[in-house]
């Protein structure tokens, strides 16, 4: 196992501890969102952390890492609801939905060796500001082809862009742990 792949399994560790841990206290509530719905919440958080680092100072008693978590454990929760469709009735059983997140998260850790194959770890000497922009700008796109109903003439899916937004948050949280 590479440097990188064991750092990934412990970040995605800490996500699923956390995944687990928000559906004792709330169930599977989240299943009743839109896959839309869940962009906006991604969008807020990845604001906060722009925010955060823009301003060098916070006053609700949250930091940045726990907001990476978040965009990591929503971006899964929007492809397992762009699989099932969201429902009126949210509850899932948490087995089942555990297997859908670890699902979610391999799929991404599959896609981030693939291309770090291709592009030599070059996030590893990017500032974690620039892995902000850019799930903000992936965001944004999710966005456009959300309005679009989906339809794209060239680029990839919402998907896509779930998985991407996954990875940049997971490195991230290995370059906070690196520090």
């Amino acid at each position: 196992m590479t440097k990188t792949e064991k750092e990934y399994r412990e970040a995605s560790k800490q996500c699923e501890e956390i995944f687990v841990k928000k559906m004792e206290d709330y169930g599977t509530a989240w299943r009743i969102m839109r896959p839309t719905s869940i962009t906006d919440q991604i969008m807020i958080k990845a604001r906060r952390i722009r925010s955060l680092e823009i301003k060098g100072e916070r006053k609700v008693d949250e930091g940045i890492q726990p907001e990476f978590i978040g965009i990591i454990n929503y971006a899964a929760m929007a492809l397992i609801q762009l699989k099932l469709g969201f429902i009126e009735n949210p509850e899932m059983d948490h087995q089942e939905a555990l297997t859908l997140y670890r699902e979610q998260i391999e799929t991404a850790f599959q896609l981030m060796n693939n291309k770090n194959h291709d592009y030599d770890e070059a996030w590893r000497a990017m500032r974690i500001s620039s892995l902000t922009d850019l799930i903000l700008m992936k965001l944004n796109r999710t966005k456009e082809i959300e309005d679009h109903k989906g339809e794209t003439l060239i680029s990839e899916g919402v998907d896509a862009n779930y998985l991407d937004m996954i990875n940049y948050a997971m490195f991230a949280l290995i370059r906070f742990a690196e520090n």
